[in-house]
């Protein structure tokens, strides 16, 4: 069975052999393969009733030189560009931080250790509890467009809670990382390095075989450069690709570290000097901004401008979180990277979309081209500009995943 999708006003394909950064075609048609879509539990959406199968595109293009398909639906005119792809979440908690948002509002500044309440609250919370709400934020994500979702752990902080906390997300996506490193946790205080030595000595052993990556929280108030390098040297002869947390609070090794390590990316990236940006221009090091970690935070935004300018892959992830940045929202992201990082709204796209998918490491999501899954996001606007033309309103249309429609309604 084929699917086309038809009167498409733009469609952004992020693919060059369309010219320009987003490979932009007017006036556009797109092809869908169903033959291998069905019901189960879809990669990266958290949803049951999603499906998992490899529904892929079979041809973009304009609409005038479409082929038959078996089914058509009619965007209306309406943009479409390829499903966001969130490469930096936190979703595996149990409460909420609303008093301590309130307090940095006031004036509070903020610093590493509020994770420490979280971590209370999601030991205590049983494992159905955090699964019900990895499930309400994978929806909310989906709603607005994000097709792809990679989920940390980190607030367990003990072996069985990170095991727990990794066997919740893996259920429902592939892209898990263990952030074993987020803090030091209470029983450890005053014992950072006897923290580290455990990390490395029983929770890599343990939670590898859940997940994909290793992270860790390469900040003042965390994890200092010895600490992480070993933390991160442990999940990789594990068989564990590396992240990093880096930078966000202050000017830091974590950069540099990152680069070291060959890591698929280095998150946050609010302080930076020279060198690290040289580095990360030479390295396949992608370069993921939280911007809405940064309003949530009033922290220095990132120097996106310069990053981008300098030849080095930038992605845009929302860092949905409890404590720093409580937010499902892609649309919003790309608002505040054009507003206040300063980007092009067709290199926000592209960051949040094509970007997102190199910081994972995939060439297969984030585009639209044949043989890419059949991840799409319909605007009810003409264009992906409106997305931070007009913050705020509910632009997703629809949503399809995988080639089957898994969120709003068709024209």
């Amino acid at each position: 069975m084929s699917l086309l999708i038809d009167n498409i006003g733009s469609l952004v394909t992020n693919d060059p052999d369309w010219g320009g950064l987003l490979g932009l075609i007017p006036d556009a048609a797109v092809v869908i393969d169903e033959e291998h879509s069905g019901a189960g539990t879809a990669a990266g959406t958290g949803s049951r009733s999603v499906p998992s199968g490899s529904g892929r595109v079979a041809w973009v293009g304009p609409r005038a030189d479409a082929p038959d398909a078996d089914r058509r639906i009619d965007a209306g005119g309406c943009a479409v560009l390829p499903g966001f792809v969130e490469s930096h979440s936190h979703l595996v908690f149990a409460g909420e931080r609303a008093e301590e948002f309130a307090a940095r509002m006031a004036g509070q500044k903020y610093a590493a250790g509020g994770i420490r309440s979280t971590l209370a609250a999601t030991r205590a919370a049983t494992e159905a509890d955090l699964a019900r709400n990895v499930d309400r934020l994978l929806g909310e994500y989906l709603a607005q467009g994000t097709t792809t979702v990679e989920v940390k752990s980190g607030y367990g902080q003990s072996v069985a809670d990170e095991r727990r906390s990794l066997d919740v997300a893996r259920s429902r996506t592939p892209f898990t990382t263990l952030l074993a490193a987020h803090v030091t946790p209470p029983e450890f205080a005053g014992r950072a390095d006897d923290y580290v030595a455990m990390v490395i000595d029983e929770m890599v052993p343990a939670c590898a075989p859940l997940a994909s990556w290793i992270d860790v929280f390469c900040e003042q108030g965390a994890f200092d450069e010895d600490q992480s390098r070993a933390v991160l040297t442990a999940g990789r002869r594990a068989g564990l690709g590396v992240r990093v947390h880096g930078n966000q609070l202050h000017q830091g090794p974590g950069i540099q570290l990152a680069v070291e390590l060959g890591a698929a990316s280095v998150d946050h990236v609010c302080h930076t000097d020279d060198a690290d940006i040289e580095a990360l221009a030479a390295s396949s090091t992608v370069a993921t901004l939280l911007p809405a970690a940064d309003f949530s935070t009033r922290n220095k935004y990132p120097n996106a401008r310069r990053l981008w300018d300098a030849g080095v892959t930038v992605a845009l992830g929302a860092d949905c979180n409890p404590g720093t940045s409580y937010t499902t929202s892609m649309p919003f992201v790309i608002a505040l990277a054009v507003r206040d990082l300063r980007l092009t709204p067709d290199e926000a796209v592209w960051a949040a979309t094509a970007g997102g998918a190199r910081a994972l490491q995939r060439d297969d999501i984030g585009v639209l081209r044949p043989g890419s899954s059949a991840d799409l996001v319909l605007l009810a606007a003409p264009s992906h500009l409106h997305l931070a033309y007009r913050p705020g309103v509910p632009l997703v249309h629809a949503v399809l995943k995988n080639g089957t429609q898994v969120a709003g309604s068709p024209h």
